[in-house]
Order: structure tokens, then sequence, then C-alpha cells
């Protein structure tokens, strides 16, 4: 009862870290780092809304300074220009559809669920669910975290508050998956990873244990981790 206690209330500390407070609903003006991805991610929206809502190209090219419609209802924004000697942040074309080999496993009709998928690292204590998000993995300081299925990383970085140090994975175009809290991470924007990979260790969440708050997203929510990943033993 005590371990379901303090599990409990680790849950809950982590849920309202992973919050983000929104300064302005309708525009972002994009910062040193960000990504089309990271950008949607913070603010629970299917990047591929953003990128129509802001006319941007199907190699999701943005530029520090940029101001991005976050909202259908705004006003529709012409084709942005990159400010003024703003840095192009480019994170790269999408990967081909899935093949028929990535047949589905999770989900009905229409998912785009690749069909392996692994624990993203080795838990003493099943997972913890985070209402409206992901799961609490437990474990040591500097244990190994690992891809959860083959992608192509599309933000590496410390940038969305409360997430620590953060990767997201793009495994479909329409299938995310993040990791946060990592101590370090050994992969950078761009980077294809396999399932399995070593891809970043264990670090510390609120209040201060070693955590690794897992996420997957289709079209922009949150879906229970626990349908796609193996049956635990």
């Amino acid at each position: 009862m005590l371990r379901l206690s303090c599990a409990l209330t680790l849950s809950c500390l982590l849920l309202g870290a992973c919050e983000t407070v929104r300064e302005n609903q309708n525009i972002y003006v994009v910062q040193p780092h960000d990504t089309l991805y990271s950008i949607a991610w913070r603010f629970d929206l299917d990047y591929h809304d953003v990128a129509r809502w802001n006319n941007i190209g199907p190699e999701f090219r943005i530029a520090v300074g940029q101001n991005l419609v976050l909202s259908g209802a705004a006003a529709p924004a012409p084709a942005p220009q990159a400010p003024s000697g703003a840095h192009e942040l480019n994170v790269g074309r999408s990967p081909p559809p899935a093949t028929s080999s990535q047949s589905l496993r999770a989900g009905g009709a229409g998912s785009s669920v690749p069909q392996k998928w692994l624990w993203p690292t080795a838990h003493p204590s099943p997972p913890i669910p985070v209402p409206g998000g992901g799961i609490l993995l437990s474990g040591q300081v500097g244990q190994e975290i690992h891809a959860a299925c083959a992608g192509r990383v599309v933000y590496s970085g410390s940038g969305l508050r409360s997430y620590g140090n953060l990767i997201i994975i793009k495994h479909s175009e329409n299938l995310l998956s993040a990791y946060a809290h990592n101590r370090d991470s050994l992969v950078r924007d761009g980077e294809e990873v396999s399932a399995g990979q070593l891809i970043a260790h264990m670090g510390e969440g609120a209040p201060q244990k070693p955590v690794l708050y897992f996420e997957i997203r289709r079209n922009g929510k949150p879906i229970d981790p626990k349908t796609v990943l193996p049956e635990l033993k």
C-alpha cells in the first residue's frame, strides 16, 4: 500500500510538471532549437495542422523569429517569410509511408502503428499511467533508454519546459513517441534510429526521482502505450 501511495504521488507530481502554460493561445514565436514537431508537442497539436495553418511546405522548415498560428480558427496566414537574418531550422523530409511489412498491430483500421515495439527501458515495477498522457517507468539514474520503435529523431533538446531533456521520434506520418527527463541524449535531430537502439540514459523527474516519462501520440493525441507495447511477463 505504501509503495502504491508513493507511486501515485510521483504520478501526480510529474503530471503537473509535464503541463505547459500557454502564454498565447494563437501565436507562437519560433525560438532557437525549436522544430515544428516540438512546437506541436508543446501545445498538444498535430504537426500536420500547424504546418497547414501556416502554409509550411512538406520539408517543415521554420525560422527563428517566425510567427506561427496555433489555431485553425485564427485568420489565415500568408505563406510565412523568414525574418531578415533569421536562422533556418530544417528538420528534414518526411520518411516514406510505411510499407506492407510494417503491418498494423493496434488501434484498429486506419491506424499507423508499426508492428515491432519494445519497452524503452527495463523497469522493476509496473508502469504508472499518467492521466491524459503517457506512463512513468521508474529505475536508476543512468539506466539505459532505448528507442521503442524504429523511426527518425525529430527533436532532441531541453527547450520544452518541465520535460527536461526530451527526445521525440517520428515512426510514421501520424505516430510519434517521446522520452522525457533523460540525463543525456545520444541522438540528434534528423538521425534514423532502429528499434531497441540506445538513445539516452535515465535522469530525474519531479520530485528528484529516477524516472522515464514515455508517451506515444497519434495525430497529436496521446494513446495508451500499453496497447502497443508487448505484454509484460
